[in-house]
């Protein structure tokens, strides 16, 4: 991918920039920092993959801005494409991807943002991860790899590779190799069960043959059984009809003996019926002569009654008029004691106005005492209007010299603790002195201690360095005795070749060269003891130099604070040099404000106070004097009351002079009426009239309840005569009844000897059939048992049959799960074997082992042109382990990552190449990794970008960066350098300067 335009709008500090990059190889982005150099890439890596620094999408938007837009235009693969991202603030992105044609660009963009990215992803074969680990290189990582430990770099390496995916993909297989083992038990548990109960199958089928052969002979003789006892039921269901038929025909002859019975009784009921209806029709004469008599006396009844209703009507209106005549003189009565009531209030009223007139003169000679204290009153309200100003301007001036007085009695109590506190540390000057002096002493002392602990330190640092020098040696030594080892173990085949010419050898030459190599095995494990023992020593010397490191590290750390109590006691001593100048001048200070509170501060407001108290005094208002006029007045007001109820009562005197007469008037007239209402009215003439008409009707009460009496009397010849005229009626009908009650009876005696021959018959028929009751409940019992025990056969049968049907269920699914149990362990198998390939030790170690002869021959290509051929590296994966107990010819090989690194005088440890050999190494392993991370994505690493992480090198760093960028130009068609250093950016032909203004950051193009 080689950039061609960049056209940003609104994207983080840049408001409207465009940047070509055509004609440009190798240039380099400068700036102050936050100018906004590092936008720029960020700008390439959003339009492409829409990743940034931003943890909020809408933070690349420019502050204040609605809307994001970023136009990027590169070449792939002899392609030229472009890229536009835009993003409205609130909303989602939209993306753009287009290809050049001779047309024109032509639109590649699919369906929806993802379905884009995945086009770019398809044309440039680059994802972010990859690009950052490749393209980008971040200087300040640059000798990270060669300083991890080798567990450390094979990690680093495997996260560049994206070799993490297999350890996903390991747990996966891990997870179903556990559940395949979790179906395994549980198919091998499932099938140890359903071989137990298949071995009972045999035994069920026996139980079922037993239990067939049993039920047969039980349903022959429950059949013998049924036969009998239906022929059984046929006989007691005859003989049961006879005895229905016999309770029957006894039930009818008990019916015609009842309706005998019955018949006789009314028979003789209707005799004694005739009897009394002939008793009564011979007294035919005596009740005609009684009823006659009743009907007189009941006529003469009936007159009386109609003049008691009339004499009861009169009565009683004459009552109501009585009663209303009583209500009206009532009324009169009351109103009539109502205007006494009022006269007597209207006298009461007169006494009490004639009590209050004797009273005026008092109230006179109260009147004027009044209007005399309301005068005096009035004359101190006016001096009272004028002296509240006046004592509120005096009140204003009293407090101001207060807090006059108050500020120079403050002001005289600070002075004199002011001079206190100097005077206190004038006394403390030869303390100072002597503090600082002592101070001083102990400072000195722990310099040459910092100064010894620095010694310390350095030593320290050497003796590291020489247990690193010694780690190699002996990692060199471990090495040849692995490879001494391997080659004794070699030469024990009796068959073994030269292991220099790798030509067979006879016994005299295998002996020399057994000789030969045990000699040096031999002589390499001393030496390898040897740098033991200078380790063990070395680590004990660095023991002693760290507690001796501790211990003068505890006693410097008061040094810093005793350099600041130092500081602090020669301030101290400095200030005290003018306090003698300070407490002359704080002295006259003070005297002049004590002769100031004698009474000479403030004159004017003083003055002003005093020809205020003067004017006061000339006014002679008093608060006291005012207080008791005003207690005067209220004291007197009682006889404006008084005076006021007085003309009251003289007013109210002459309206009852003038209503007592109409009162009196009133209640003559009462009288009058009440006397006339008892005598002439409507009423009381009704009242005559209605009297008059009840002495006409001449009505007894008692000529009335005597006729009532004989009435009542008389009144059971109207029920004989009613009980005769029904005998004459009643009679003829009862002969009738009576006959043919007669002829009834007979008839039903007749039916009843009929019926007594039919029982008698029936009876002599049953005597001669036995009864097979007894017989029928034994065979219905015994059939009851044998069927409950048929049932329980047949349930038992059925329950085998079920069972033997799960058996052969259980047969199917043992066959079915044993296929299973095979087909898990098969799978398991797999799985195990898969977590293994995708594991460490499997193809991630295989990829690993593959790839580091590519990036080993990458790395030295790079670094013979970066170190004209002085340099060369080397990639170990394995190593003989170290093991006490076993012997160097048995020891196991593990994996490791360690970098040999060889130049001229042959392998050394990366810690003694100088700092430019050193940078070079690190260079090329970092530029030979991004280039093989690119090749592995399928693309061509064309674009290479330095980013500032090499601010911390110093002018020498610099010159050894810009040189190996020089060096590796030509692999590139574009290289970018990202800084703020200006010795750097001036080694540069082109530059892409960024600066930071109001209007956002600018870009300017410098060729």
């Amino acid at each position: 991918m080689i950039p061609v335009q960049l056209i940003l709008k609104n994207f983080l500090s840049y408001r409207d920039a465009t940047l070509d990059f055509g004609g440009l190889h190798t240039a380099c982005i400068c700036g102050s920092n936050g100018a906004g150099k590092s936008s720029l890439l960020e700008a390439i890596t959003w339009a492409i993959w829409g990743e940034s620094r931003a943890t909020v999408e809408d933070d690349v938007i420019y502050s204040g801005a609605k809307e994001v837009r970023v136009d990027f235009i590169f070449h792939n693969n002899q392609q030229t494409y472009r890229v536009i991202r835009t993003r409205v603030r609130g909303a989602t992105s939209i993306l753009e991807f287009q290809i050049e044609t001779p047309a024109g660009f032509r639109p590649l963009t699919g369906k929806g943002v993802r379905a884009t990215q995945d086009v770019i992803l398809q044309h440039i074969k680059l994802d972010y991860d990859t690009f950052i680990n490749s393209a980008y290189l971040r200087q300040g990582r640059a000798d990270e790899f060669m300083l991890k430990r080798p567990t450390e770099r094979k990690e680093i390496l495997a996260e560049l590779l994206k070799l993490n995916q297999y350890d996903q993909l390991e747990e996966r297989a891990k997870d179903y190799s556990k559940q395949y083992k979790g179906r395994l038990e549980e198919l091998e548990r499932s099938l140890e069960q359903i071989k137990t109960q298949l071995q009972q199958r045999e035994t069920t089928q026996a139980q079922r043959v037993e239990l067939e052969v049993q039920l047969d002979k039980l349903q022959q003789q429950q059949a013998f059984d049924n036969i009998q006892l239906q022929s059984l039921q046929v006989v007691q269901h005859q003989r049961q009809s006879w005895e229905q038929q016999l309770s029957f025909v006894r039930q009818q002859y008990q019916n015609l003996s009842q309706d005998c019975d019955r018949l006789h009784k009314e028979q003789l009921t209707v005799q004694s019926q005739l009897a009394d209806l002939e008793t009564t029709l011979n007294q035919e004469s005596e009740i005609t002569t009684g009823y006659a008599e009743y009907q007189s006396l009941q006529s003469q009844e009936e007159a009386f009654a109609t003049k008691f209703a009339q004499h009861t009507q009169a009565t009683g209106l004459r009552q109501q008029q009585q009663q209303q005549l009583n209500k009206q003189i009532q009324t009169l009565e009351r109103q009539l004691q109502q205007s006494q009531a009022q006269l007597e209030a209207l006298e009461q009223q007169e006494r009490e106005i004639q009590q209050t007139l004797t009273k005026s003169p008092e109230v006179e000679t109260a009147l004027a005492q009044l209007a005399t204290a309301r005068n005096h009153l009035s004359h101190l309200d006016q001096l009272q209007m004028q002296v509240n100003p006046l004592l509120q301007q005096r009140a204003t001036l009293q407090t101001q010299l207060d807090r006059t007085h108050a500020g120079l009695v403050a002001r005289l109590e600070q002075l004199q603790n002011t001079e206190n506190q100097l005077q206190n540390q004038n006394r403390r000057q030869p303390q100072l002195q002597q503090a600082v002096m002592d101070v001083g002493v102990q400072i000195e002392e722990l310099e040459k201690k910092r100064v010894y602990l620095q010694r310390v330190q350095e030593k320290g640092q050497e003796r590291r360095h020489f247990i690193e020098r010694l780690r190699t040696t002996q990692k060199d030594y471990e090495k040849l005795l692995g490879e001494l080892e391997q080659k004794l173990q070699m030469l024990q085949n009796p068959d073994a070749l030269c292991p220099l010419c790798e030509r067979p050898l006879d016994e005299h030459h295998w002996s020399r060269v057994i000789q030969k190599t045990q000699l040096e095995y031999e002589d390499t494990q001393g030496q390898f003891w040897v740098v033991r023992e200078q380790m063990a020593v070395s680590d004990k010397e660095i023991q002693i130099l760290r507690q001796e490191y501790r211990e003068i590290s505890q006693q410097l750390a008061v040094y810093d604070t005793l350099r600041e109590k130092r500081g602090q006691l020669a301030a101290q001593l400095q200030a005290t040099t003018d306090i003698q100048e300070q407490l002359r001048q704080l002295g006259l200070e003070r005297e002049h404000l004590e002769r100031s509170l004698q009474g000479n501060y403030a004159p004017d407001k003083q003055a002003e106070l005093q020809q205020l108290d003067e004017y006061l005094q000339q006014l002679n208002y008093s608060e006291q004097d005012h207080a008791l006029a005003r207690n005067e007045v209220e004291r007197c007001r009682w006889a404006e009351i008084k005076q006021g109820q007085i003309r009251e009562a003289i007013k109210r005197q002459t309206q009852l002079a003038a209503r007592k007469p109409e009162l009196q008037a009133n209640i003559e007239q009462l009288k009058e009426r009440i006397q006339s209402e008892q005598t002439d009215s409507d009423i009381a003439k009704q009242i005559e009239a209605l009297t008059v008409q009840l002495a006409e009707l001449n009505y007894s009460s008692e000529q009335h309840n005597h006729l009532r009496q004989a009435v009542r009397e008389s009144q059971s010849w109207q029920l004989r005569y009613q009980q005769f005229l029904s005998a004459q009626q009643q009679y003829p009908q009862l002969q009738t009844r009576l006959q043919d009650l007669a002829s009834s009876q007979n008839t039903r005696l007749a039916d009843q000897q009929n019926l007594a021959s039919q029982i008698d018959s029936i009876v002599e028929q049953l005597k001669l059939t036995a009864n097979p009751v007894d017989q029928i409940n034994a065979l219905e019992q015994q059939i009851a048992i044998r069927r409950r025990e048929l049932d329980e056969k047949i349930a038992n049968l059925g329950r085998l049959e079920q069972l033997i049907h799960q058996l052969e269920t259980l047969q199917i699914q043992y066959e079915q799960e044993q296929e299973q149990l095979q087909s898990c362990k098969q799978q398991q198998r797999v799985y195990q074997e898969l977590a293994q390939a995708f594991g460490k030790n499997g193809i991630q170690a295989l990829m690993i082992e593959n790839v580091l002869p590519q990036l080993e021959a990458e790395t030295n290509q790079l670094l013979s042109r970066l170190s004209a051929n002085q340099l060369h590296v080397q990639f170990v994966t394995q190593k003989a382990g170290r093991s006490g107990k076993s012997s160097k010819k048995n020891a196991k090989l593990i994996d490791t990552l360690d970098i040999l690194i060889a130049d001229a005088r042959g392998t050394r440890a990366y810690e003694t190449y100088s700092g430019g050999e050193a940078f070079r190494i690190n260079f090329a392993i970092r530029l030979a990794l991004a280039k093989l991370l690119a090749q592995r994505a399928g693309a061509a690493l064309q674009l290479l970008i330095i980013d500032e992480g090499f601010g911390t090198q110093d002018t020498e760093g610099c010159d050894r960066l810009i040189a190996s960028i020089n060096a590796i130009a030509t692999d590139f068609a574009c290289i970018l350098t990202v800084t703020h250093m200006p010795h750097l950016k001036e080694a540069f032909q082109a530059r892409i300067e960024v600066n930071k203004t109001q209007q956002g950051s600018q870009i300017s193009l410098l060729i």
